[in-house]
């Protein structure tokens, strides 16, 4: 019980310092909504404003509930030399394979968006407004998040080579530096015939990206002083130290567009886990919504439930 409490607190207070920034999330979520056909895309320009706010939401919650940080990432390289071929898609054959508890503490990315689409069907189907808003802009937080290669990653900060501040690095300097340049309108949405799978296949694609994340920037670094990688600044009357703008920029340009093709692919997925579930649920109107309903009652663990044990 300790070791699972100390795992928590480190956990949580990683990510609360080193999430995807709440531009880039903002941003993800707001550009999503103009690649939406018109018969949906209606209904979130109207609340589009409250759909990008919400974007964050979910690393607001890390604050309060214990449960949350895990939802955020899965550290897929504690599953051996092939993890994609060692864990389970579905969650009933994953827990049955390594427990839950394993599972919690390795992440549940994946699994997590699967659910949050569920609860958006079922939201678009019988819902009201307020949960069709709150369930699309929580989806879009965990895709955003898991198109980040250090999201997929035991090594989440660096911290196991001598990298410390490589998340902040990565997905919060440099988006906020430079995704104003970033190329967002890429193409139409598409129908997810597998959204469980769909979500394995954002993890694996930023999983192959971990290894050139961390040897770019170790590169990097070994042609710089420290004092050219950090600057010391001021905050509330004490003193810290950030990334000096040369390095983010010489990181950036290593990388080669990695960050902003890593954003363009959250977007075009986002986008097509809201088309999808609009076109499972039916395709109905929104607009005849309500403007509070009944609660969604799907169960966060129901990815394999009678309906959908074939998905």
């Amino acid at each position: 019980m300790i070791k699972r409490v100390r795992h928590f607190v480190l956990t949580l207070l990683i990510f609360l310092l080193y999430s995807w920034g709440f531009h880039a999330h903002k941003t993800i979520n707001r550009t999503a909504v103009f690649l939406l056909p018109p018969e949906l895309s209606s209904f979130f320009v109207k609340h589009i404003d409250e759909i990008e706010e919400r974007s964050v939401s979910a690393d607001k919650r890390r604050y309060v509930d214990s449960t949350e940080a895990i939802k955020h990432y899965i550290d897929v390289d504690l599953y051996g030399e092939n993890p994609f071929d060692a864990i389970p898609t579905y969650w009933l054959q994953a827990k049955q394979k390594y427990t839950e508890d394993t599972l919690n503490e390795r992440g549940v990315l994946p699994w997590v968006i699967y659910w949050e689409y569920k609860k958006l069907v079922n939201a678009m189907d019988s819902g009201s407004v307020e949960a069709v808003v709150r369930h699309a802009s929580d989806l879009g937080h965990y895709v955003a998040d898991a198109c980040v290669p250090l999201h997929t990653t035991s090594n989440y900060n660096g911290q196991l080579t001598h990298q410390e501040g490589i998340h902040a690095l990565w997905e919060t300097h440099i988006p906020k530096s430079y995704s104003g340049d970033y190329e967002y309108y890429i193409g139409k949405v598409v129908h997810l015939p597998n959204p469980l799978k769909f979500s394995w296949i954002l993890v694996k694609e930023s999983h192959t990206l971990v290894d050139l994340t961390l040897s770019l920037e170790k590169q990097l670094f070994e042609n710089y002083k420290e004092d050219g990688k950090f600057r010391f600044k001021y905050k509330n009357g004490q003193a810290g130290r950030e990334y000096t703008s040369e390095y983010v920029n010489d990181y950036n340009i290593a990388l080669d567009g990695m960050v902003e093709r890593r954003m363009q692919r959250a977007i075009k997925a986002l986008a097509s886990f809201w088309y999808s579930a609009w076109v499972e649920a039916g395709m109905p109107d929104l607009s005849k919504l309500k403007a509070t309903g009944q609660r969604n009652t799907f169960d966060k663990r129901g990815d394999e439930s009678p309906k959908r044990i074939h998905e």
